[in-house]
């Protein structure tokens, strides 16, 4: 396949803008990148796409999601409203995962994922829950994610919450996956893994110990850490110890883990964060929603620290999630000069590419349109009415950039979407499923909260 007429975005270090430009594809990796002249008289009989001066640049990556979460929109909760974090945890997230069966879980990947792919989101990390159906919920997902074209990481979230036999099992469907990934089911290489904990706040020392030596090699661990300070709380309680600490003397933490949201380490723990390589998922919408509060971004960053940008189950316009990451930080410390834009694509761009290259495959060359690089590709119809260079291309994101402007996607070297036309998921198809699926999934919630 050959794109030309674009202006490429190639997101290398220092970052490039190529004007009427394309890249040639070839066995779903970027092959040449180069001018459209250079390139239609040197592949004259490939399969073609006039971009028609729009943006080639790479799909954005997500670090930290939950496909599971989907029938939470415009779900009523009853009772009171929650009061605080562990209250939005029972009252919600608790009772929806205990919610879900095989066809739920299905359908809740097959809708996010369709929202990823007209958001132009190419790779995404998933962190998956559901109680009454564990064994081979994970390949379930999987499934999805092969016939929908999309690159993902899955993981199920092992929790004491359900008692220690559901512990157990979601040890088990860890390990049975990711030792199936590891024997080569990869889905061409758009399927990877972790091994997931849900938080310090649900398992105790055992189930951390029996994480530690059940995880295969080779891969790490995806958690969340310290997303509201009743998590330390509970840590300190309970073990003495704060949350990182206990994920640091258990092996937890490494250069292959993930911790989300990490809002309310202190020092220490980002110093064991720092010295482990481990990645932090950074999730602003979501911790506006939950008001648990804001993580020391900038600082970790500072510190050379391994800062990512994740959506925790909101919409997949990751440019959404950086406009967040901008304003959400100047409004906590009243200052406007917080959070630069560089900062934001630091986390967005470069360490959500190399925490991808790392998972994937194909290294530093993820998420660049360079030769070598895995061809997951965005066309943008942004037409700049000012100068967009590689120096102020964050601030054009923050400001200018919606998701509405993406038309088409392509992901290992396979369309997607083009000219916003789904092209391997029948949407209206799986919403007329979903439709018929929802009261199912909504009444076992009630159910729960004790509401007929």
């Amino acid at each position: 396949m050959l794109i030309y007429n674009a202006k490429v975005v190639t997101w290398e270090k220092p970052n490039r803008i190529l004007e009427n430009s394309g890249v040639y594809i070839k066995d779903g990796v970027i092959q040449e990148v180069g001018s459209s002249d250079l390139l239609l008289k040197k592949y004259p009989d490939e399969e073609k796409i006039n971009a028609d001066d729009q943006l080639l640049m790479p799909g954005s990556i997500c670090a930290h999601t939950h496909f599971y979460g989907a029938y939470s929109r415009g779900l009523a909760i009853p009772g009171k409203p929650a009061k605080d974090f562990p209250e939005i945890l029972d009252n919600l997230w608790y009772k929806l995962d205990r919610s879900l069966d095989e066809e739920s879980t299905r359908l809740s990947a097959e809708v996010f994922i369709i929202d990823a792919i007209k958001s132009g989101c190419t790779t995404l990390f998933d962190h998956h829950a559901s109680p009454e159906f564990i064994d081979g919920s994970l390949d379930v997902i999987a499934d999805v994610v092969d016939k929908s074209g999309i690159r993902a990481s899955l993981c199920y979230e092992v929790t004491d919450r359900n008692g220690k036999d559901g512990t157990k099992a979601g040890i088990r469907e860890n390990v049975r996956f990711l030792k199936r990934v590891k024997s080569g089911y990869t889905l061409d290489g758009r399927l990877s893994g972790t091994f997931g904990i849900h938080a310090c706040l649900s398992v105790d020392e055992d189930t951390l110990s029996d994480c530690a030596a059940a995880i295969p090699e080779g891969f790490g661990f995806h958690v969340h850490l310290a997303e509201s300070q009743e998590d330390e709380w509970d840590s300190l309680y309970r073990f003495n110890q704060r949350c990182g600490k206990r994920l640091y003397d258990h092996h937890i933490l490494g250069d292959k883990t993930i911790v989300a949201h990490a809002v309310h380490v202190d020092a220490a723990e980002m110093e064991m964060l720092k010295e482990t390589g481990t990645w932090i998922s950074h999730q602003p919408r979501s911790n506006m929603n939950n008001a648990v509060g804001a993580a020391q971004v900038e600082s970790m960053l500072a510190n050379g620290m391994n800062v990512c940008l994740g959506n925790d189950g909101f919409t997949f316009d990751m440019w959404s999630e950086w406009k967040a990451a901008y304003f959400l930080h100047k409004v906590m410390n009243r200052d406007p000069r917080r959070m630069n834009g560089y900062d934001v694509q630091e986390m967005a761009i470069y360490n959500n590419s190399r925490l991808a290259g790392q998972s994937f495959g194909y290294g530093e060359k993820f998420g660049k349109i360079v030769p070598g690089a895995p061809a997951d590709i965005i066309l943008v119809e942004y037409r700049p009415f000012d100068d967009l260079n590689a120096g102020n291309i964050p601030w054009h994101i923050i400001f200018g950039f919606n998701e509405r402007m993406i038309t088409t996607t392509i992901v290992n070297g396979k369309i997607l979407m083009k000219n916003r036309e789904l092209t391997t998921m029948d949407e209206k198809e799986i919403c007329a499923r979903s439709l018929k699926k929802y009261p199912e999934v909504w009444k076992k919630f009630n159910a729960y909260h004790g509401v007929k």
